[in-house]
């Protein structure tokens, strides 16, 4: 399962980077890059393993996810600059979608690696108090800390100095309160993986003791 898992996150990172050029609004309450509905995600995934397989296996994740990425920008980075054939009449869309700024790309980067390292330091420290008890709590707070963490930090180094203090921090208001509100309502996404993994866990348990007795 553990592969599964470390291949939905993967896959989840590279989309999300993809999709971020496209801005949607949430009437006139914010405009939110697309690339939020599909990052939200990485989060509850990375706690699930945290969860079942422990911190080591959390952090390997994350540095997993992190090496995807940069090696997903280096190949992105060569296709764009390949030279187009004739009948290809895309170039400049294609350029446009792909090819984000460096300062954006960075900014993406470093947010990413302090933010879903943090979440697997908090929800670590949080299971050693409670056991596996309380998953709802270290699931929301771990993911609400470091979602703002991740936004703050993204933000600042993305568009600091191309608009006014108070924008960014509208900003980063707006896009941490559906951040927060989308962590309460896939914490059901959480327990449901949980529970399906321990029990897989369990009855290969209980198949190899069998095994062992016949």
């Amino acid at each position: 399962m553990i592969l599964y898992l470390n291949g939905a996150f993967v896959g989840l990172l590279i989309l999300a980077n993809i999709v971020a050029v496209k801005l949607f609004s949430l009437g006139s309450f914010a405009i939110l890059p697309a690339a939020v509905i599909i990052y939200i995600f990485t989060y509850p995934i990375v706690d699930v393993i945290v969860e079942v397989y422990g911190k080591r296996e959390g952090r390997r994740t994350v540095q997993a996810g992190l090496i995807t990425q940069i090696l997903a920008l280096i190949f992105i980075a060569i296709t764009v600059h390949l030279p187009a054939a004739p009948i290809f009449k895309n170039q400049g869309s294609f350029q446009t979608i792909l090819n984000g700024s460096f300062r954006v790309i960075l900014a993406s980067l470093i947010s990413y690696a302090v933010s879903q390292n943090l979440d697997v330091f908090v929800f670590n420290r949080l299971k050693k108090l409670h056991g596996n008890k309380k998953l709802w709590l270290r699931n929301n707070a771990s993911t609400m800390v470091s979602q703002l963490i991740d936004t703050t930090i993204f933000i600042a180094i993305a568009f600091y100095g191309t608009m006014p203090i108070v924008v960014l921090g509208g900003l980063i208001l707006t896009q941490y309160i559906f951040k927060f509100l989308a962590s309460i309502v896939i914490t059901p996404i959480v327990y449901l993986l949980v529970e399906i993994i321990r029990r897989q866990r369990s009855a290969v348990t209980s198949e190899g003791s069998h095994s062992v007795r016949g």
